[in-house]
C-alpha cells in the first residue's frame, strides 16, 4: 500500500512538471530574415562595463592597453557569442542611463531625444513610436521587465500621478521599477524603494522575503513568456527585460542560482507573486558570492563579479526556457549594457536595516571593466561610450561571427522593426543592423552620434593615457566623419561655427586606436578642411528647439539649448538656387492597408511603383500627378533640395489633405524637420518649430539656415485614395 502510494505521488509529481511543448509554426520557414518575424528578448544591463564581458578580449588583447591582472568567467554569454555575433564596436547613445534608454526606446540619438538627455533622471520619454508600439502594432505582445526610468511615478507610491509609463509608450505588460533610483537597490522591496506591476503597487507582496533583483525580473520574464505562448503559440513576443545589475550598490544575491533551468529548474516565478529564491531560509541577504569569484583580493571585485555572473546564470535559464518551449531557433536575443563601468558605492550603503555591512565602490580598473579603452561612466571616451553587446539567433546568424563595424542604440528599433515585417519609423535615427548580423544584404549608412553635458573631470585612471586625466566633460559631442570619430568639448565656451575660437575636434580612428592616443587633427588629411567636415555634420545632425517644459518634473530645465546649435546655421551645400521651387526626385509606393505612421521610405522592403523627377513651388501641392491619379498609391519618399535666399531663421510649416491618416515627416539632412505623425491631426498645420511628442508641444524657435541650397526628405502617406490628396510645404523667415 506504501509503495503503491508513493508511485502515485511520484506519478502525479512528474505530471506536473511536464514541460509545455508549443506546436510547430503551421506556415513555411521564411527564407530571409527580413520579416521573419522571431520572438524577440532584449537584455540591457546596468553599468556593464565592455571589458566586464570576457570572449570581448578575444579582440581587445590586439591593443596596446590589453594588459589585465584579474579577470572573470561569463560562461553563458561567452557560448551566446559563439552562436552568434558579437559586435565589439557598439555605442551607447549617452554614457549615462536614463538618455541611453530613451534613445534606445525611442530609435532616436540624443540630439532628437528632446525630454531625457544630459544628466536627467526620470523625466517622460515623448510620446512617439518605441520599441513597445512599433512591435506591438506588428502584432508582437510586449512586455517591459526590470527597470523602467524614464517615466514613471518617480518616488511615489500610487500610480494616480503616473506619466509616460511603459504601457503609456506601447508596451501589453510592465513589471518592474519605474524609478531610475530603485535600480540601485538590488533588494527594492526592503530598501525604501516601490516595485510595480502595470500601474499596481506590489510592493507588499515582496517585503519579508530576500527578493533579489536580478532572480525576480528574470523569473517573471520566464513566467509571462510561458503564458504569452501558451495564450497563442503562433504569436511572436517581444520582452526587454533590463535587469539592474551591476550598478552600485554592489549588492549579491543570498543563496546560488537554482540548478537545471528553463521550465522545471532554474528561478522560478511563485503563486505568491514573488520568486523562489526570495526566502530567507536559502541564506542572508547580499552574503552569497559565487565560487569562482571568492580569491579576489578586495569585497568590492568578488561582488562586482558576482553581480555579472548571476546574469550569466540568468541567461543560461532563458536560453534554457527557449530550448524547452521549442522557440530557440527562430527567437533573436540581444545582450548589451547601458553605458560604460562605473566607480560607485551606490545609494544605500548600509544604511538600513536590512543590511549587514556598507557597499563598497567598485573600481573598474580591478578587471579592466573599461577593455584596452580609457574612459569610464560619464566619459565619452571609448570606455565611456562602447558596451557589450552580443546577438544571437540560430536561423539566420552565422556562428562565432565578430564584427567591427560600428553601431549604436538608435539603430534596435529599425533592426526590430525589420525583423518584424514592420516599416522603419521615419521618426527613427537609425538604420537596420540586419545585413551586418546576417551577412546578408547591404546597410544604407548609419550614423554615430552623442552629446552630453554634466559636471566634474574625466576619471584619472592610472592606466589612462594621462592626456585623458580630468578633463571637463561639460557641453561633449561625438560625431563620425568617413570612420573617424570627431569629439568637441565645451561647445558653450567656444561654439563658433569657423574662424578664430571656432570649435575643434579631437580625431581618433578608434578602429585602430581605441584608446585615442593618437589625435589626428591637424596631421595631414585631418586639417581645417576635415574640422570643418564634423562641424557640417553636427549642423545637419540636429537643430536647436525650444526644451523648456512645464510639466512639474522638468519645469525650468531645458535640455536642448547648446550654444554651438543656437549661433550656427546649418550649412548650405551649394549657392541659393530658385529660392521659390523645390526640386526632387519621387518614388510612390502601394499598400493594401494604410501605414501605421510614416516609413523611412530609404528601408522599405516594397518596390516602388513609380518614380520621377519634378520640380514645384513652394506653397504648391508637391504631389506629382502620378502619385494623384495611382490606385492603391499609399505613400511618397521626395528627395531633393529646397533653397534659402540668406543666413536667417525660418519657419517651414507642412499640410497634408484632411483625409484620414494622412501624415507626413520631414528631415532636412538628418535633422527631424517637421514631425506631422503620430500626435498629427490630417489637415493641420504642423510647424518646424513644433515640440511634437513633447510636454510643451507649441515651441518658439525656428531654424537658423545658412544661404543657399539645402537637402531634404519628405514622406508621406495616406490611409485611403483622397478626394485630392495633397502636400503642401511653405517657408518664412523670421
Amino acid at each position: 500500500m506504501f509503495r503503491a502510494k508513493k508511485m502515485l505521488r511520484t506519478a502525479l509529481l512528474a505530471a506536473s512538471v511536464t514541460p509545455f511543448v508549443l506546436p510547430q509554426a503551421l506556415s513555411a520557414a521564411p527564407q530571409s530574415a527580413s520579416g521573419a518575424r522571431p520572438n524577440i528578448l532584449l537584455v540591457l544591463v546596468d553599468d556593464m562595463g565592455w571589458g566586464d564581458l570576457n570572449c570581448n578580449w578575444a579582440y581587445g588583447e590586439k591593443f596596446k592597453n590589453r594588459n589585465r591582472t584579474h579577470r572573470f568567467k561569463t560562461p553563458t554569454l561567452d557560448k551566446m557569442a559563439s552562436e552568434g555575433i558579437l559586435l565589439s564596436r557598439h555605442y551607447t547613445a549617452c554614457p549615462v542611463s536614463a538618455p541611453a534608454r530613451a534613445s534606445l526606446m525611442t530609435g532616436m540619438h540624443q540630439g532628437h531625444t528632446r525630454q531625457v538627455r544630459d544628466n536627467t533622471f526620470d523625466t517622460p520619454i515623448a510620446d512617439v513610436h518605441t520599441l513597445g508600439s512599433v512591435l506591438k502594432e506588428a502584432g508582437y505582445a510586449t512586455a517591459a521587465i526590470g527597470k523602467w526610468g524614464i517615466g514613471g511615478v518617480g518616488n511615489g507610491s500610487t500610480g494616480n500621478s503616473g506619466y509616460a509609463r511603459a504601457r503609456e509608450r506601447g508596451f501589453d505588460y510592465f513589471y518592474g521599477l519605474f524609478d531610475h533610483l530603485a535600480g540601485h537597490y538590488h533588494y527594492p522591496a526592503n530598501s525604501g524603494r516601490y516595485v510595480w506591476e502595470n500601474e499596481t503597487d506590489v510592493t507588499e507582496k515582496l517585503k519579508g522575503g530576500y527578493a533579489y533583483s536580478t532572480d525576480l525580473f528574470t523569473a517573471r520574464a520566464k513566467d509571462w513568456i510561458v503564458k504569452s505562448k501558451k495564450a497563442d503559440p503562433n504569436r511572436p513576443f517581444f520582452v526587454y527585460l533590463a535587469l539592474p545589475a551591476p550598478h552600485g550598490s554592489l549588492r549579491v544575491p543570498n543563496c546560488p542560482y537554482p540548478a537545471g533551468g528553463g521550465l522545471k529548474g532554474g528561478v522560478q516565478w511563485t503563486k505568491d507573486g514573488t520568486v523562489n529564491t526570495a526566502n530567507p531560509k536559502l541564506g542572508q541577504a547580499d552574503s552569497y558570492i559565487h565560487p569562482d569569484n571568492k580569491n579576489f583580493t578586495t569585497d568590492a571585485a568578488r561582488r562586482h563579479s558576482t553581480m555579472i555572473r548571476r546574469v550569466d546564470d540568468a541567461m543560461a535559464d532563458l536560453f534554457k526556457l527557449l530550448k524547452d518551449l521549442k522557440i530557440d531557433d527562430n527567437t533573436l536575443v540581444v545582450f548589451t549594457a547601458d553605458n560604460g563601468p562605473h566607480e560607485e558605492a551606490g545609494n544605500d550603503c548600509g544604511k538600513t536595516a536590512f543590511y549587514a555591512s556598507g557597499s563598497p565602490a567598485q573600481d573598474p580598473s580591478f578587471f579592466k571593466s573599461y577593455g584596452m579603452m580609457d574612459g569610464i561612466k560619464r566619459d565619452v571616451f571609448e570606455g565611456g561610450l562602447r558596451v557589450p553587446a552580443i546577438v544571437r539567433w540560430p536561423k539566420f546568424i552565422p556562428k562565432k561571427k565578430t564584427t567591427t563595424e560600428p553601431s549604436q542604440f538608435h539603430d534596435w528599433l529599425a533592426t526590430f522593426a525589420d525583423v518584424a515585417g514592420a516599416e522603419v519609423p521615419s521618426s527613427s535615427d537609425g538604420v537596420s543592423l540586419l545585413p551586418i548580423l546576417t551577412g546578408e544584404g547591404k546597410r544604407i549608412p548609419g550614423q554615430i552620434y552623442c552629446e552630453y553635458s554634466v559636471g566634474g573631470s574625466s576619471s584619472r585612471r592610472g592606466d589612462f593615457a594621462p592626456a585623458h586625466h580630468g578633463l571637463p566633460r561639460r557641453n561633449q559631442l561625438v560625431v563620425w566623419e568617413n570612420g573617424y570619430k570627431g569629439l568637441a568639448r565645451n561647445l558653450n565656451e567656444h561654439s563658433k561655427f569657423s574662424g578664430d575660437g571656432a570649435v575643434v575636434f579631437e580625431i581618433y580612428d578608434t578602429l585602430k586606436d581605441p584608446q585615442e592616443t593618437k589625435n589626428l587633427a591637424g596631421k595631414p588629411g585631418f586639417g581645417e578642411d576635415f574640422q570643418q567636415k564634423l562641424r557640417d555634420k553636427a549642423l545637419r545632425s540636429r537643430r536647436a528647439f525650444d526644451g523648456k517644459h512645464p510639466h512639474e518634473y522638468t519645469r525650468g530645465l531645458d535640455f536642448s539649448q547648446k550654444s554651438f546649435f543656437e549661433k550656427n546655421p546649418v550649412p548650405a551645400v551649394a549657392q541659393a538656387g530658385n529660392t521659390e521651387n523645390m526640386d526632387f526626385e519621387y518614388k510612390v509606393f502601394a499598400s493594401q492597408k494604410a501605414f501605421p505612421w510614416v516609413p523611412d521610405f530609404r528601408q522599405t522592403r516594397r518596390e516602388a511603383v513609380l518614380s520621377g523627377k519634378a520640380q514645384k513651388a513652394l506653397g504648391e501641392n508637391l504631389l506629382p500627378q502620378e502619385f494623384v491619379n495611382r490606385r492603391g498609391a499609399r505613400g511618397i519618399l521626395i528627395e531633393g533640395t529646397v533653397s534659402v535666399p540668406e543666413n536667417a531663421e525660418y519657419v517651414f510649416t507642412l499640410q497634408t489633405d484632411n483625409a484620414k491618416g494622412s501624415k507626413a515627416f520631414v528631415h532636412l539632412y538628418d535633422i527631424q524637420l517637421i514631425d506631422a505623425d503620430k500626435l498629427y491631426k490630417p489637415g493641420t498645420a504642423a510647424r518646424s518649430y513644433a515640440n511634437v511628442g513633447t510636454e510643451n508641444p507649441t515651441g518658439t524657435r525656428g531654424i537658423r539656415l545658412a544661404a543657399g541650397t539645402h537637402k531634404i526628405r519628405i514622406e508621406y502617406v495616406c490611409s485611403a485614395a483622397a478626394q485630392a490628396p495633397s502636400l503642401v510645404l511653405t517657408r518664412e523667415k523670421r
